[in-house]
């Protein structure tokens, strides 16, 4: 990593009891790229400066609501580098656009706004404003994720035929009256159109399109609601349609007994194949036609560059869910130096997720809520609108 000075960084939401706001701290102190300075992280004013004073933030950067912090930190000369916005879904419009206006750059969590005409106008607010948008699809972050985007781009698998994706769970089995984490996730109102379509399978989604350098042309989807009065999906089976003939399946699943976090990709070309599991983040499956399967290991001989850069620890030393995430931070750290320098990126961050991929995110869930609706009819995402 960089030895570069620290940057301040913001949050909205994310205060006591939310699990993902504990896990962006951690990610963003990882590499000593980002300070939390400020914060908003509650929707109850009092207990929103509580949180911040616990965490150790001056007085008067511990502020009550998003909406006050973004119009101080703006009017500050030690004004705040980045906020992290981690948010239900349906919280994420609002303090994104205002702190973009007020020319902060924004790490938001996914999806990127729970409607896609929100993701929209968030698009066009930072083209008018030039603002920065980083979007935390985690999993992009892995070493050995990026080694198979550096494969896929070097050719090594010939043309490509075949994405493989899978999310599958087993927490949401049962119904869980009560759980914080699980009513958000349950309400359309929260969390948009999609249940497990929006929480996970955008992930797998983002994953396919990350590594390959594709983005889905149509999609046929069936979701389900297997739990008895659950009001979004919690299982979905999409097949996909990809640029030049690539052909798909997804599958995300929160009612999938046995299965804790198995996120898998594998991708399948005419000369050779890939394959990539979540819970064995440090290990790459590729196999040549015709040759016995290799096992490319994280920090091991032979690996891209790209797959160096985001590596921590030596080869045996497991690194993940948390180490992922904070290569998103450090990348995001890289992006606001350099547009704050006036540079241009460097390459390491070319594929860096931001607004074109949380637009394309809103898209595939808008798309596949459609088909569902339709029996499976195939849905162009580009002919997708609110």
């Amino acid at each position: 990593m960089t030895a570069e000075p620290r940057l301040k960084l913001g949050m909205v939401g994310g205060g006591e009891g939310a699990f993902i706001g504990a896990v962006h701290r951690m990610a963003a102190r990882l590499d000593d790229r980002w300070t939390l300075a400020a914060g908003a992280f509650s929707a109850d004013p009092a207990r929103s400066r509580d949180f911040g004073r616990s965490l150790g933030l001056a007085e008067d950067r511990c502020y009550g609501d998003w909406g006050e912090m973004a119009r101080a930190e703006a009017a500050r000369p030690d004004r705040l580098d980045a906020v992290a916005i981690v948010t239900p879904n349906h919280l994420h419009f609002a303090p994104a656009l205002a702190f973009l206006e007020a020319g902060i750059a924004v790490i938001c969590d996914k999806p990127l706004t729970s409607r896609l005409a929100d993701a929209l106008a968030l698009e066009a607010a930072a083209a008018r404003t030039g603002g920065t948008l980083v979007l935390t699809h985690n999993y992009s972050g892995y070493p050995m994720v990026r080694q198979a985007r550096a494969m896929v781009a070097e050719g090594l698998l010939g043309d490509l035929r075949v994405i493989q994706a899978e999310y599958a769970q087993d927490w949401l089995a049962r119904d869980l009256p009560g759980h914080k984490q699980a009513d958000w996730r349950g309400d359309p109102e929260r969390a948009g159109a999609g249940g497990a379509l929006g929480d996970i399978a955008t992930h797998a989604y983002h994953l396919a399109g990350f590594v390959t350098g594709l983005r889905a042309e149509a999609v046929s989807a069936e979701t389900s609601r297997f739990v008895a009065g659950r009001r979004l999906d919690d299982d979905v089976q999409v097949r996909l349609r990809w640029p030049g003939g690539v052909r798909g399946q997804l599958w995300a699943s929160q009612v999938a007994i046995g299965a804790s976090n198995a996120l898998r990709l594998r991708i399948i070309g005419s000369d050779a194949a890939l394959d990539w599991s979540q819970e064995t983040p440090d290990l790459l499956g590729y196999t040549r036609l015709g040759e016995a399967p290799q096992l490319l290991r994280r920090g091991g001989p032979g690996l891209s560059p790209a797959a160096a850069q985001a590596t921590r620890l030596p080869a045996g030393h497991p690194e993940g869910y948390l180490e992922g995430f904070a290569q998103i931070y450090a990348d995001a750290a890289d992006l606001v130096a350099a547009r704050r320098a006036g540079q241009a990126p460097p390459a390491h961050l070319s594929g860096l997720p931001g607004l074109a991929d949380g637009v394309d995110g809103l898209r595939f869930i808008t798309a596949a809520v459609r088909s569902a609706a339709a029996d499976g009819a195939w849905v162009p995402l580009k002919e997708v609108s609110e």
